[in-house]
């Protein structure tokens, strides 16, 4: 019998930060919250056999790096902090796809809405 890869994910949901990003001079010097959906396509299988941290994607650092994106840098579009964050997760991690939502809940934007938002998927070439 051939063995099919195994294909798993990590989700994280939820991850909240403060960042400056937006189009708005207000939005450049004043933090707002940004919230982070991400779900990390990778084969699970090797860690869980061996109960090893070292390969999987450790949690905690995981939301560090993520935190250190969204508040170290300024982007005028959540459209690049999306695609910032997707490709330092395929760069740092063992991961095969990421899919990823950015959350910009307090958008400057006239009207009752509970956020916009992008998603995007991402895969290692």
């Amino acid at each position: 019998m051939q063995w099919c890869m195994l294909m798993d994910k990590i989700i994280a949901k939820g991850l909240c930060y403060y960042g400056c990003h937006g189009v708005l001079p207000e939005e450049k010097t004043t933090p707002q919250p940004f919230e982070i959906d991400l779900e990390l396509w990778l084969n699970l299988h090797p860690a869980a056999l061996h109960d090893d941290i070292d390969r999987t994607v450790d949690y905690s650092q995981l939301y560090s790096h993520v935190g250190r994106i969204v508040e170290e840098n300024c982007f005028n579009l959540i459209e690049t902090l999306a695609e910032t964050i997707a490709a330092q997760i395929l760069t740092h991690y063992p991961v095969e796809a990421v899919d990823i939502t950015v959350y910009k809940p307090k958008a400057p934007v006239e009207g009752d809405f509970k956020y916009f938002a992008v998603k995007m998927i991402r895969f290692r070439q």
